[in-house]
């Protein structure tokens, strides 16, 4: 059946997050350099076939596109040429920074902890993900 991995694009910094097995439960899996991105996807791939790939559209509140959209639209054309048996799946990703601070403040977490951007990143993955799962997209896979 495969897992479904999701990626907040950075241009410096990548958050990802991974489903279990049943594609139940979202959860954050590493922050890696950007330049890294494909590559790391595709030897996951590799390991642990993968059913589904969700991406976040960064959008302004205005639903502009801003500095990082035309990265992460690139990003879309290569992992479905990359990886054409793949479904890959965009997700509006507006306010999952504001939502992943929120959630490791409620979580407990340390004001120099909430500051680590790669958790943000992480967390951010992971409530993309999640929404994925939630949403009836999930229903098409």
């Amino acid at each position: 059946m495969g897992r479904i991995l999701a990626i907040d694009y950075g241009n410096k910094r990548v958050g990802l997050a991974i489903t279990d097995p049943m594609c139940m439960i979202a959860s954050p899996l590493e922050t890696i350099h950007s330049q890294d991105l494909v590559a790391y996807v595709l030897a996951y791939h590799k390991r642990e076939p993968l059913r589904a790939v969700v991406v976040g559209m960064p959008r302004t509140l205005l639903n502009e596109p801003t500095d990082v959209t035309s990265a992460v639209v690139g990003l879309l054309r290569r992992l479905r040429r990359e990886l054409p048996e793949v479904p890959v799946h965009e997700l509006d990703e507006r306010f999952t920074s504001r939502m992943a601070h929120a959630t490791m403040l409620a979580g407990g977490l340390g004001q120099k902890a909430r500051r680590d951007k790669a958790t943000v990143d992480r967390i951010s993955a992971t409530i993309i993900l999640q929404s994925f799962l939630e949403s009836p997209l999930m229903r098409e896979i």
